[in-house]
């Protein structure tokens, strides 16, 4: 999905009141947090994957085997049926594996697990993810059973994927997850590189007012999200919604600040 979260930061009347408040660790609370409700429609049927929602779209044989894709942070796609309503996929990237990814139907067919390990890109750490989908439609006759469209109900994604810290390094800001991902810039609406990330290439932040800032996230000069961020006034929460300009699905997250001095 993160999934995984695009920088979080304030701007405030001066850079001292913005680096009281922004620089430490912030933990996504799911909990709160809105995700979109927009479909996500597949299927799976004679023996080819679809994902209609998917920009771009894909289609691929269902044989366990890597089948090029284009436009996605990875660049092969496997899928394979274990059982009927269990499938595997196996997205990689230069050869090197994305994420791993196994979906499960209910016994009522209402709804649909997805176990995800997100492998990093800079370091040997692992993200791990649960998803649950609440069924809107059935899929095409014939289909597996993990077929059709659906909606998500709940999601879980473990620290690694959950926490980011920000510094101040004079007038730019340093952002940095567990899982590498990190980047260095100045709030004028340029762009730098973010780096150790599959999902984007560049980053340009620039102030909204004083207690918000879009964030602009771009994949080979294609802007992938923009996320407008905003604190809230006793400088504890973050409210962060993702508009993702690719599939057209806006979620909301809410962070909390941690302990920063726990956090060096």
């Amino acid at each position: 999905m993160k999934k995984f979260l695009v920088a979080m930061l304030l701007i405030a009347p001066t850079l001292l009141f913005g680096q009281s408040t922004l620089e430490g660790t912030w933990r996504t609370n799911m909990d709160q947090s809105k995700l979109s409700q927009k479909p996500y429609v597949f299927s799976l049927v004679g023996g080819m994957y679809e994902c209609s929602t998917c920009v771009p779209k894909i289609n691929i044989k269902a044989d366990g085997s890597d089948q090029p894709v284009t436009g996605q942070t990875y660049d092969t796609l496997s899928a394979r049926v274990d059982t009927p309503g269990t499938v595997t996929f196996t997205g990689k990237k230069d050869g090197k594996t994305v994420f791993e990814q196994t979906r499960a139907v209910s016994a009522d067919g209402n709804s649909l697990n997805l176990k995800t390990t997100s492998y990093s890109k800079m370091n040997d750490k692992s993200v791990q993810t649960e998803v649950t989908f609440a069924r809107l439609a059935q899929g095409p006759s014939g289909a597996d059973p993990s077929s059709g469209s659906w909606k998500i109900n709940k999601l879980k994604e473990s620290d690694e994927g959950l926490t980011t810290t920000y510094k101040w390094s004079g007038d730019a800001l340093n952002m940095t997850q567990p899982t590498g991902q990190s980047y260095t810039a100045k709030l004028d609406g340029k762009d730098y590189p973010y780096k150790g990330s599959y999902s984007f290439d560049s980053v340009s932040l620039k102030r909204v007012d004083d207690h918000t800032i879009e964030a602009t996230n771009k994949r080979e000069g294609k802007v992938i999200s923009v996320d407008t961020i905003s604190i809230a006034s006793d400088g504890k929460t973050l409210t962060e919604v993702v508009n993702n300009k690719q599939t057209d699905r806006t979620s909301t997250f809410v962070s909390e600040k941690q302990d920063y001095e726990a956090a060096k």
